[in-house]
């Protein structure tokens, strides 16, 4: 039996090592070679980068058959995520490969700056021994101010207090629960200009972050207050750090990020109070292996089936929370595809509501394949689980997500009710460990059905003589069936027949179902 074979694109520098999630597989080709270089990148469908290749729509455009692009670091600014979310391609990245490198980076710089340790290095070098210029500041009893309290920021503090340090922070997203937890004060970001001795920003790179240190904020510093930028070049605003340090009023700064990079502000960084690196936080071996490998091991998860658990443009989920939910992700899946095949006319809103112990977990991963598995059969282009909630949108479908406790005596429950020009359709489903994934209502009719393979959905009127029918016009054209689920709402009323038949049914056949008098409708359905 051949074995399919997944390409998979590595646009830049990569730990070989850290590939090797990748290069191991026998169903993934990996390809070293940037997009320039090669005539065509048709076959790909998944491309690893790091800061050096721009992700854009021109490079998308290239790569149709792309799935998944991987960022091995933490920052995505090189990635168009609108043009990937478009696309209907997940964008992950490593987001914890490189925190201790870079908060060890941090606090070398900080260090390197209150001691002036480059600048004496640079004196001795010269053959010049002059101790009485480089006189610098114990860390020890000074407060460090962390604007951005995520994983880094973290990191950074309990490397504070192992010095003595008091630590400030301002993130609008972090709670006094979590601050009191890591022995951090949280105030405002006045309150950190106003206290720290030394700044440090550890923030992405935001419409809200841009120039967050900036001319005016910068004023409410204390007077000689040391300045670090190790996460994202834009967050200082360059010209305003460089007037403030002329003036006298910030006693220096540390920078290893700029706006422009390679950087071409010369004017900042030779003033001599200034020491920068060239965006090296994360360059360490450890560090690149770490970011390779988790991007790689989930890389080929993902192409095994598996959703992303460190996606940026879909809600990410954990492995263990993963290896909870997926046989209600495959559930979700299939329940879409079938409804979308029962329910042949236009939608203007999809209900998808959790009962049971699955309504206490995280479910938009399972609302949303639930919608890709609703427009798969209804558009063109690829639909999945990134780009679902937009080709609805463009259709002019909204969609919603419910907790209940109710669970229909099942132990977990997932429900859709969809909402059309014809009325409404309502399925629910669950999963029984021993029997798999079954659909066990259809509108008000209980069923008792295996999603899977050739079905039937025929809606009758319940009299005698209809099932006999209905079983020789299909005897005629070879079509054997194999389950048979009837539900009816009271004798003689409206019913309905969900078949499982060994084969394709071919037109001619429903054609003849249709024409027996107490048939109303018959649609195939294919899973």
């Amino acid at each position: 039996m051949s074995v399919t074979v997944s390409y998979v694109l590595v646009a830049d520098s990569m730990s070989t090592e850290g590939l090797r999630p990748l290069l191991d597989d026998p169903r993934i080709e990996v390809v070293q070679k940037k997009p320039s270089e090669l005539d065509s990148l048709e076959d790909f469908v998944a491309l690893v980068v790091r800061s050096a290749t721009q992700v854009d729509e021109a490079l998308l455009l290239r790569m149709p058959n792309l799935k998944i692009v991987a960022r091995a670091g933490v920052g995505v600014d090189n990635i168009d995520l609108d043009a990937a979310t478009k696309h209907g391609v997940i964008v992950i990245n490593a987001p914890d490969g490189n925190t201790i490198s870079t908060a060890e980076h941090t606090f070398a710089m900080m260090m390197a700056l209150s001691r002036n340790i480059p600048q004496a290095y640079a004196s001795v070098k010269a053959k010049e021994w002059n101790r009485k210029a480089f006189q610098g500041m114990e860390l020890r009893g000074k407060t460090l101010g962390i604007i951005g309290f995520g994983r880094i920021g973290s990191e950074l503090s309990k490397r504070a207090a192992a010095f003595q340090m008091s630590v400030v922070v301002y993130d609008p997203f972090l709670t006094p629960e979590r601050a009191k937890k890591a022995g951090v004060t949280l105030v405002d970001l006045e309150d950190l200009l106003n206290q720290a001795d030394v700044i440090t920003v550890h923030t992405p790179l935001t419409k809200e972050t841009k120039g967050l240190l900036n001319e005016e904020t910068l004023k409410k510093t204390k007077r000689g207050v040391l300045i670090l930028n190790i996460a994202r070049g834009g967050i200082i605003d360059e010209s305003a750090l460089q007037k403030a340090i002329e003036d006298g009023h910030v006693g220096g700064a540390a920078l290893d990020v700029f706006v422009n990079e390679p950087t071409d502000n010369f004017d900042l960084i030779s003033l001599k109070q200034v020491i920068a690196t060239p965006h090296i936080a994360a360059s360490t071996h450890e560090a690149q292996e770490s970011v390779a490998s988790q991007v790689s091991y989930e890389i080929a998860q993902v192409l095994n089936g598996a959703p992303a658990t460190h996606s940026i443009n879909l809600p990410a989920i954990s492995e263990e929370l993963y290896e909870q939910i997926k046989p209600y992700y495959d559930l979700t899946k299939v329940m879409g595809y079938f409804v979308s095949q029962c329910v042949k006319t236009p939608v203007q809103h999809i209900d998808v509501s959790f009962g049971g112990d699955i309504a206490t977990e995280e479910t938009s991963v399972l609302t949303r394949s639930f919608m890709s598995g609703f427009l798969s059969p209804r558009v063109d282009a690829g639909v999945n689980e990134v780009n679902a909630g937009i080709i609805a949108k463009e259709r002019g479908i909204s969609y919603s997500e419910a907790h209940s406790s109710e669970s229909y005596g099942y132990a977990n429950i997932i429900q859709a009710n969809i909402k059309g020009t014809a009325g409404e359709f309502l399925v629910r489903g669950t999963y029984i460990d021993a029997f798999g994934p079954r659909i066990i209502r259809i509108n008000e009719f209980n069923v008792d059905l295996f999603p899977s393979g050739h079905l039937i959905y025929i809606r009758h009127t319940d009299q005698p003589g209809v099932i006999g029918e209905m079983g020789q016009a299909l005897g005629k054209h070879g079509v054997n069936i194999a389950t048979m689920q009837v539900g009816r709402k009271e004798e003689g009323g409206d019913a309905i027949m969900m078949l499982s038949v060994d084969k394709e049914i071919p037109q001619d056949a429903i054609e003849q179902l249709t024409s027996v008098p107490a048939i109303l409708a018959a649609d195939v359905i294919e899973l």
